[in-house]
């Protein structure tokens, strides 16, 4: 086999830093941007945070080499004139209203100064709210307010203050309160709690035992019914000690004594022959059982609520719609201006790797604004194809995939899929994932298609309106879209009855 050089010319994608950093943003959502936003801060010299007032183009959301234009520049010299006119003749006319104040203090004032005289509330009318906090802005902190939360623990141990108990007693109530979880429950038992305080000792063992028993008696007596149970059937059961002495409230003792899955499965028949009750009084204890509450320390939970911001807003205007991003999720970045021009002026020794930080940022500009910008271009698109939905909600949603918007846009489907991921629009009829909006199509006996949104949509409507003693079965509902033209199957149905979250029919029955 003899050996030789060849030449070739080919073409190949290649994914520049540029590109991959700008794929990473589009896929972001907004809490995960804003930390980028200030990684990318603390880390980039270059990069720092406009002024509020800054023009458009000095955070990447137009050309950022447009320089103002005349009939700007004037205009805002003109309006600082005159705020600086304004400020001054409205800081003169307060001096001279303190000034003649004073002068009126000091005429009327005829006490010898030997008595101190406090400030009265009362002078300041009833409308006026004290200041909660130090901050500037006299608001109250969102975080002071979710710190200053009590929790379980707090809760119990400030009703334990109350108990008059031993120092061993106290030490034990003290260890097991401790020992709960968030939902309130005791879920190691009292010899594996005493066994890992007191070791191989098998005297301390049964000693800790015993204080354990008597402090979980104490434990179960407080508030909120329920707490320190070990499973949920004597969760239940501590609840209904303190309801009214009815046949329904022993039934409903009965009913938690047994196995959790025929309550679950609501099997009166079976029910009533294992508690010796009628099966009318097991119906009527059934709901009872059904108010309470299996999680009774979640209340006293300090959970973090992630609310969602809105990506995209949209408003009605006219016969239309009007399609805007949130300018609060949009950080508004810039290059400093200082660094970038003592850069340029100064090239030596390192300025490579200098030159190199302040092409990232710049990069880094021009991928946020292409990001926001793809969204825009997205959203204004899905709004355009969904008109009907925000006009009569999602009964009205049509058929539509990601290839059709990325034919229409010149994007890939990736792109559009990772725009629409994590990425949020508010509507008239609520706040939606921009995903939502997708759905596949269900044939109808005209030959068009129907949106699997607007199919789980029906279900929904049937659901709720259904006689409660009589619920729709998936085989009603599938022939009940069949006389709506939508060809839907009993499976397909109890598919997207699962995915809305709603029982059964048998789960459904009321007793």
């Amino acid at each position: 086999m003899k050996q030789g050089l060849s030449l070739r010319v080919s073409q190949h994608l290649a994914l520049t830093p540029q590109l991959q950093q700008s794929i990473r943003l589009l896929q972001l959502s907004t809490l995960e941007l804003s930390q980028e936003v200030e990684q990318m801060l603390d880390e980039n010299p270059f990069l720092e945070v406009a002024d509020e007032t800054a023009p458009r183009e000095e955070f990447g959301l137009g050309q950022a080499d447009a320089p103002l234009s005349q009939e700007t520049r004037e205009f805002e010299s003109a309006t600082d004139f005159v705020a600086d006119s304004t400020d001054n003749s409205g800081a003169a006319n307060q001096k001279d209203e303190e000034l003649s104040t004073e002068a009126r203090l000091e005429e009327s004032w005829e006490g010898d100064g030997s008595i101190d005289t406090a400030p009265d509330d009362n002078e300041w009318g009833g409308d006026a709210t004290p200041r909660k906090n130090n901050n500037d802005d006299g608001e109250v902190d969102a975080t002071e307010l979710a710190r200053s939360h009590e929790s379980l623990q707090d809760h119990l141990h400030r009703q334990a203050l109350s108990l008059r108990l031993s120092a061993e007693g106290r030490a034990a109530l003290h260890f097991l309160i401790e020992s709960l979880n968030d939902d309130g429950y005791l879920e190691d038992s009292l010899s594996s709690l005493a066994a890992g305080l007191a070791g191989d000792s098998l005297e301390q063992v049964e000693a800790l035992a015993h204080e354990f028993a008597v402090a979980l008696k104490l434990l179960q007596h407080m508030e909120p019914d329920g707490v320190g149970a070990r499973n949920l059937a004597e969760c239940l059961g501590l609840q209904l000690q303190g309801c009214k002495d009815t046949d329904e409230t022993r039934a409903a003792i009965a009913i938690c004594k047994q196995p959790m899955e025929l309550l679950a499965r609501r099997d009166v028949k079976r029910l009533a022959q294992l508690c010796g009750f009628s099966e009318e009084v097991i119906k009527g204890a059934i709901p009872l059982i059904g108010r309470l509450d299996p999680k009774p320390g979640r209340r006293f939970a300090n959970v973090e609520r992630n609310l969602i911001v809105p990506d995209v807003l949209v408003v009605k205007s006219g016969r239309g719609f009007k399609v805007s991003l949130n300018s609060d999720v949009m950080p508004r970045l810039r290059v400093h201006d200082i660094y970038a021009n003592a850069l340029k002026q100064n090239k030596g020794q390192g300025g490579q790797a200098l030159q190199q930080r302040l092409q990232e940022a710049r990069w880094f500009i021009k991928n946020i604004q292409q990001r926001f910008d793809t969204i825009l271009r997205v959203s204004s698109a899905i709004v355009e194809r969904q008109k009907n939905f925000f006009t009569h909600g999602e009964l009205a949603m049509r058929p539509l995939v990601l290839r059709e918007i990325a034919d229409e846009l010149g994007l890939h489907e990736s792109t559009i899929s990772r725009v629409t991921t994590a990425k949020y629009m508010s509507t008239p009829f609520g706040t939606f994932e921009l995903k939502y909006f997708f759905g596949s199509a269900l044939g109808t006996e005209t030959g068009g298609n129907a949106s699997s949104t607007a199919v789980r949509a029906l279900i929904k409507q049937f659901v709720a309106s259904e006689s409660l003693k009589k619920p729709l079965s998936d085989n009603q509902i599938s022939e009940m879209l069949k006389e709506q033209g939508i060809e839907c199957a009993r499976r397909t149905v109890a598919k997207y009855r699962e995915a809305l979250r709603i029982a059964p029919a048998n789960l459904r029955k009321s007793l």
